[in-house]
């Protein structure tokens, strides 16, 4: 069996979490299976790197100077604690300290230019898996594992959208098979960089933050391995925020389907591309705890196992504004929602939720907090001659707002779900604002204020998901 062990940045946050992770993976190997290991940053070292860049940009290189001693003291910790060959140990404090000057030389540089670019961002953002996967592999031999490490950018081809880029999975597969086959079968566990890959011109880049869960199963695809483990600091994917509702449950099994809804639509646990590659070849991925390795997790398959309830899982977004486009004018009217659409896609605005009228007489768009304010100005642009014309009366934006969606696919077979989620709101008196549901049925999408979001949540619970 072939398995794919990625760990994140919790599990590897120090050298104790780093020697648990040796454990977990020297039981996968006692067990006969190949396995291939993908490590974040340890906790905290990415938004470290990228607040160091970005004082930097301000003109701080305090800052800087006292990231790179901080890095440097956190890094040579683990070597000192986990590393017991002395040759090793050196040529690991050499590296370190090596990567930490340069990331300095180029802080430095950005200090002087005043700006930051996405490749530089890439360059920053991704040093901390580059630092702690040569250390963690010759811990990993230290503790009796045999191990051999490959960086990321050697093994996952992308294209140039730094800071978000996306895989050529032929090229991929192509490289990570050359590079990773020949360990597994030599009887070593392959560790490599999670987050990162290159160019086609070999130009380092980044697979968008929380990325090393989609580098776990773009390596897995490319593997043909029978399992992707994604190893992170809870028991697994819940029925909704146990912060919110202690009572909540954790899934012992969803599908492929439900997890990408959970994930878009705010829960934590996975990274939202992480399904893609693996869906199609109908590869398992199983999310673990590391605290508590025994937890037999939530498993993510295409056909998952009843578990007697509807719905999955409830999530909230929150820092969202609605934007709505709204006039008597645009009953009947052509391409008005194209235009809509086209205008905030040419400023790259993200939409996360649709709503429209069957009157036709306004267009509703969920967008994060921070584009509301391009938003309307852009649309009102766009729509200048009808909203002269008085077609369109409105382009305004409401805030202080929540989306709360409602995943399940079991809820397309079963009459009267919205029904339920509709009383259990009317019941605690919050008021629903927006309400979006595709033919798929996998979600039900409703915004209410944002003050009353920890209540719909409750609230829906409590009447739908079965204990």
């Amino acid at each position: 069996m072939r398995v794919v062990m990625k760990f994140g940045g919790t599990s590897v946050g120090s050298a104790e979490r780093l020697a648990g992770v040796a454990e977990i993976v020297r039981a996968q190997v006692k067990r006969g299976n190949q396995v291939i290991v993908v490590l974040s940053a340890m906790s905290g070292v990415t938004n470290t790197l990228l607040a160091a860049l970005k004082e930097s940009a301000n003109g701080n290189i305090a800052k800087l100077l006292q990231t790179r001693d901080e890095l440097l003291k956190k890094h040579l910790d683990v070597i000192n604690a986990l590393v017991r060959d002395e040759t090793a140990r050196q040529n690991l404090t050499t590296t370190t300290t090596d990567a930490l000057d340069r990331f300095e030389d180029l802080c430095s540089s950005i200090y002087v230019l005043g700006e930051i670019t996405p490749r530089a961002t890439d360059a920053v953002g991704s040093l901390g898996e580059r630092l702690l996967v040569p250390i963690a592999t010759q811990a990993f031999n230290d503790a009796g594992l045999r191990a051999q490490w490959v960086a990321a950018n050697e093994l996952i081809m992308t294209d140039d959208n730094f800071v978000a880029a996306s895989p050529f999975m032929d090229e991929t597969r192509a490289q990570a098979r050359a590079k990773l086959l020949p360990i597994l079968e030599n009887g070593s566990v392959a560790v490599t960089t999670g987050f990162i890959g290159a160019t086609k011109k070999g130009i380092l880049t980044t697979l968008g933050r929380g990325g090393s869960d989609y580098t776990a199963t773009i390596i897995g695809a490319a593997l043909d391995a029978d399992e992707v483990q994604i190893w992170t600091d809870v028991n697994g994917v819940m029925t909704t925020d146990p912060r919110i509702v202690p009572e909540a449950l954790t899934l012992s099994e969803i599908s492929y389907g439900e997890a990408a809804e959970l994930s878009y639509f705010g829960a934590k646990v996975i990274h939202p591309k992480t399904i893609l590659p693996v869906a199609e070849k109908n590869t398992p991925i199983r999310i673990l705890n590391s605290f508590e390795p025994t937890h037999p997790g939530t498993l993510i398959v295409r056909d998952p196992k009843s578990n007697g309830s509807t719905i999955r899982g409830i999530t909230a977004i929150r820092n969202v504004a609605l934007v709505t486009v709204e006039g008597r004018g645009m009953q009947g009217v052509p391409g008005i929602a194209a235009r809509t659409f086209s205008a905030v896609a040419r400023e790259k605005i993200n939409v996360l939720m649709i709503s429209q009228s069957s009157s036709e007489q306004n267009i509703c768009l969920l967008v994060e907090l921070a584009s509301a304010p391009r938003a309307v100005q852009v649309l009102q642009a766009e729509f200048r001659g009808e909203m002269a014309a008085q077609n369109i009366e409105h382009v305004w934006v409401q805030d202080q707002i929540a989306i709360i969606a409602v995943v399940g696919s079991a809820m397309k077979k079963t009459p009267g779900v919205a029904a339920r989620v509709f009383g259990a709101l009317a019941n605690d008196n919050i008021n629903i604002i927006a309400i979006a549901q595709g033919s798929s049925e996998y979600n039900l999408s409703l915004v209410v204020n944002e003050s009353e979001a920890d209540n719909a949540v409750r609230a829906i619970h409590r009447s739908i998901v079965k204990k």
